[in-house]
């Protein structure tokens, strides 16, 4: 399994321990994907996972700039336009460092990272 595919099942087995429910994965449209769809009793989370291999040279999150943020909220609308829902939305980024395949060393999850 490559980093991103690895990064992104640690990051769902993370959101499953903290009780929510996996909707969707990889949700693409030709504006953009959202690696996770998750939900709770109380949100519809949007999830960008970014995995490395340690926070040395800048933190994960720093690589979701403006223009990953536009398309992910473009794809976020496409999503809830699809499939109708009174949870409300969230815009999250998840963190994962660690070495490929191995255990995550570390999850930092984001909630809210960013608003539409």
């Amino acid at each position: 399994m490559k980093r991103g595919g690895w990064g992104e099942q640690a990051a769902a087995d993370y959101m499953a321990a903290r009780g929510y429910t996996i909707v969707a994965r990889n949700y693409r449209t030709r504006w953009g994907e959202i690696d996770l769809i998750v939900q709770d009793d109380r949100y519809l989370v949007f999830v960008e996972v970014k995995t490395r291999k340690s926070s040395a040279f800048a933190a994960a999150r720093e690589a979701v700039g403006a223009a990953k943020r536009h398309r992910m909220v473009e794809t976020a609308q496409i999503w809830l336009s699809e499939h109708p829902t009174a949870l409300q939305p969230r815009l999250d980024v998840i963190e994962v460092y660690g070495p490929e395949g191995g255990p995550a060393r570390h999850i930092e999850h984001i909630p809210n990272a960013f608003e539409a």
